[in-house]
């Protein structure tokens, strides 16, 4: 797969996991492209967790750096029917169990369902931002990232770097294949046409457990 295509073939596929009227949490970078793909018919509520609820498509003409950004920095919009709310509420519906997805990237999972998605502060990385609260809250948790970096294996037998949250992760959604997080481990329920089993096992630590019905992304 063309590295130019594999963020937009996540989103895609991460897109068709969410419902009809569920409330989102979007992290930074990829899982911000998942609204393009959701399929007709699905409407959800994106929730920022610095204190929009509804947040909508960037413009030119509503772009407003100084004023309105997600919890990313990034510039921000509210759609119609949106609404600003401050953080101890936000959090609240957060930590309430009310939002139904929240889709993060990861730097390590682990085959226990823990994520690893900061390092060091002051270094060239992400901080943790709410992602703990996230976490912990959210209903469902879908990381959706590359399968490696720079070659190097991301999910792990366990986390090496220090955890965000453990046994907190339900689906693991990359370029290769689908997984699925279980009590016996990780299964993989669908794998991109292009790779074979044998191709994403040699590229991951944990050991995976190949469902017997077993479909292509």
């Amino acid at each position: 797969m063309d590295k130019s295509e594999i963020k937009a073939f996540i989103a895609k596929r991460v897109a068709k996991d969410l419902k009809d009227g569920d409330m989102v949490n979007l992290g930074i970078g990829l899982p911000t492209l998942v609204p393009s793909f959701l399929p007709e018919g699905v409407h959800v509520t994106l929730q920022s967790e610095n204190g929009i609820i509804g947040t909508g498509a960037v413009t030119e003409e509503n772009k407003d750096l100084i004023h309105v950004i997600d919890a990313g920095g990034g510039a921000a919009a509210v759609g119609t029917g949106g609404c600003f709310i401050d953080s101890s509420v936000s959090f609240g519906l957060i930590r309430g169990g009310h939002v139904d997805a929240t889709i993060l990237g990861g730097l390590e999972v682990d085959e226990e369902g823990s994520l690893s998605n900061w390092i060091i502060p002051g270094k060239k990385m992400p901080g943790m931002g709410g992602a703990m609260d996230l976490l912990v809250g959210a209903k469902n948790v879908i990381v959706a990232m590359e399968h490696t970096a720079k070659g190097a294996p991301k999910i792990l037998k366990k986390c090496k770097l220090p955890y965000t949250a453990v046994h907190c992760v339900t689906k693991i959604i990359t370029e290769m294949c689908v997984l699925e997080v279980t009590d016996k481990g990780l299964v993989m329920t669908e794998i991109n046409p292009e790779f074979t089993v044998e191709d994403v096992q040699a590229v991951t630590e944990a050991t995976l457990i190949i469902s017997p019905d077993l479909k292509p992304m």
